[in-house]
């Protein structure tokens, strides 16, 4: 196998997120439509159904609406994943619905994301919908955040609606945990600042919205000190040509691995080296975040799936006493002494509900200490006492060994999504 250095590509994940009838479907049909990203059948089959529904317009929302449903009503309901690129970058948009009823969507299409980008209708201004999803963002850890203010053709592209929204904002995120903020004025339906910079608005200066999502440094964003690299396959091909092949597949949840690292294997302790890094079929000189390798060990430890290979001087604590804010995705409340199963990166284990400790109002961030129990969509603070120890860091420093799922043991369905704020 040849060694070389490892070209990533270079990929932004962003979630979006708006209220009703704010154009965040006509928006993402502009990306496509102005990045070129749209087949031309695509194109006519849209324009051909805007004309039959009486438009003036080609209706770019019928190209990210996929449900019947959400035609019919004009609403997102699902989670849709779109994918496009530009000559700079690779783009996956994860399309959320903005109603409350749909929070347990939300929270599954942000939480990989890199980038969140909330709309707010320009003749609206700010709303109770548009602070919920910027707490949602905040409360996932998404670094950065995008609010579009929408329709600035209907407020005649008007500066001091903009600053007014903008500066209301502004006020409202020194509250929310949120590193890098940018507001731009944009109209998804004639495309002003989305791709191109618009002439209506020569008193905003900023960035368009293509510029600003082809430019943002996200690659910092990961954590690359704490090396954590979750084991999810053993290699074993027994075959001739590879008849002493050992390897540890899974993805490099932390930190920067390089061969001749000491390493502990969690939770054994049993220590070694790292002698070589595979990415398919060849050899790597380090692997980071968020690459999928396979890691070989000088010595024949015992290392299996769910196990965690770190630094022998940084490794994450073993914890069965977990603290985690919840968001609950099932109609049957989350209560106390609940056993549920849990899966935690690679490792998957059974929970009790020790305690409810608050209930979060994600419109007003008042604590509910009264509450006996998470409804649907609900957000609140619980304590789990896990069978086997975790291998696990607080969410605030690592997105992938702070989180974990819940599952309902007797229908395997996933009812609950968990950031991991403290263990012991």
């Amino acid at each position: 196998m040849s060694t070389v250095k490892s070209n990533q590509m270079d990929l932004l994940r962003f979630a979006t997120a708006g209220s009703v009838d704010d154009g965040k479907s006509t928006l993402i049909g502009r990306l496509l439509l102005d990045s070129k990203s749209i087949f031309a059948d695509q194109l006519e089959a849209v324009e051909s159904t805007s004309k039959s529904k009486g438009y003036d317009y080609t209706d770019l929302a019928l190209l990210t609406d996929g449900l019947r449903s959400e035609r019919e009503q004009g609403i997102t309901i699902d989670v849709a994943y779109r994918y496009f690129a530009t000559p700079n970058r690779k783009f996956i948009i994860a399309d959320t619905p903005g109603h409350v009823q749909y929070t347990r969507n939300m929270v599954t299409g942000a939480s990989t994301a890199d980038l969140g980008l909330v709309l707010v209708d320009a003749r609206q201004g700010l709303t109770e919908q548009s602070r919920r999803h910027a707490v949602i963002l905040s409360l996932l850890r998404v670094p950065h955040l995008v609010l579009a203010v929408n329709k600035m053709d209907l407020v005649d592209y008007s500066q001091e609606v903009y600053d007014k929204i903008h500066n209301e904002f502004t006020q409202f995120a020194t509250k929310l945990n949120i590193p890098d903020l940018e507001v731009i004025p944009i109209s998804a339906l004639a495309g002003d600042n989305v791709v191109n910079r618009s002439e209506n608005m020569s008193w905003y200066s900023g960035p368009t919205l293509m510029h600003h999502l082809e430019n943002v440094h996200v690659a910092s964003d990961r954590d690359l000190i704490d090396a954590r690299f979750p084991v999810q396959y053993v290699v074993r091909p027994k075959s001739d040509e590879f008849h002493d092949y050992r390897g540890y597949a899974g993805m490099v949840a932390g930190g920067v691995l390089k061969p001749g690292d000491e390493v502990v294997v969690l939770p054994s302790g049993m220590t070694s080296k790292i002698s070589k890094i595979d990415l398919f079929d060849k050899e790597v000189t380090e692997a980071f975040p968020p690459m999928s390798v396979t890691v070989h060990l000088e010595d024949d430890v015992d290392v299996s799936r769910g196990d965690m290979i770190a630094r022998v001087k940084n490794a994450p604590q073993p914890s069965q006493d977990i603290d985690a804010m919840i968001c609950w995705m099932t109609t049957a409340p989350l209560k106390p002494r609940q056993k549920l199963a849990i899966k935690h990166t690679t490792r998957t284990a059974r929970a009790l509900v020790k305690d409810i400790q608050y209930r979060l109002d994600v419109n007003t961030l008042h604590r509910d200490q009264e509450t006996k129990e998470l409804g649907v969509n609900e957000i609140g603070r619980v304590q789990l006492r896990t069978t086997v120890p975790l291998l696990c860091d607080p969410y605030s420093q690592n997105r992938t060994t702070g989180s974990f799922i819940l599952i309902d043991e007797a229908t395997g369905v996933t009812v609950g999504a968990g950031m991991i704020t403290s263990s012991s």
